[in-house]
């Protein structure tokens, strides 16, 4: 197995375990939202509940879907499609904020685990990168050279 495929399959398991510990710390945060029952700011303790287990399925299902495309990846070890890929970087992205966050409120320890997971991440998109075509441009011929076309060339015009 090659070290891309590897790293694209450790990837989707991380994301796909680090979903399910996501949702799992929503429904923890509604109970305790819930059991409190205080206002904030004059907001209703029932519609903060419910958003919070909304904002846990939603950002769950993307980590899981991100995770998913990760393992598809891998085990088909090609390179990710260009919405696969836009995907992706939105996950990347989304693990760097929440890692500087991370170090204000929880701690140098989740910021370390949450820029592994970026790591990973970047990784599989670097070592996945597709082919570009070469687009260096060739030598340029002297002005006096007899190989120079008129397009600069090197190759005589068209009779």
């Amino acid at each position: 197995m090659g070290a891309r495929r590897a790293i694209a399959l450790a990837a989707g398991v991380v994301l796909l375990l680090e979903a399910v510990g996501t949702v799992l710390l929503h429904l923890v945060l509604a109970s305790v939202m819930g059991g409190q029952q205080m206002s904030l700011d004059g907001l209703d303790p029932d519609h903060m509940v419910t958003g919070i287990w909304v904002l846990g399925a939603v950002f769950g299902a993307f980590l899981a879907l991100c995770g998913v495309l990760l393992l598809v990846v891998g085990v088909r070890d090609q390179p990710p499609t260009r919405p696969v890929r836009i995907v992706l970087i939105a996950c990347a992205i989304v693990h760097g904020v929440l890692g500087a966050v991370a170090v204000g409120l929880v701690g140098w320890t989740a910021f370390a685990l949450m820029m592994l997971v970026l790591a990973l991440l970047v990784a599989a998109l670097v070592l996945y990168a597709p082919d570009l075509p070469d687009r260096r441009p060739g030598p340029v011929p002297a002005e006096g050279d007899p190989g120079a076309g008129p397009d600069g060339g090197g190759r005589p015009a068209p009779a």
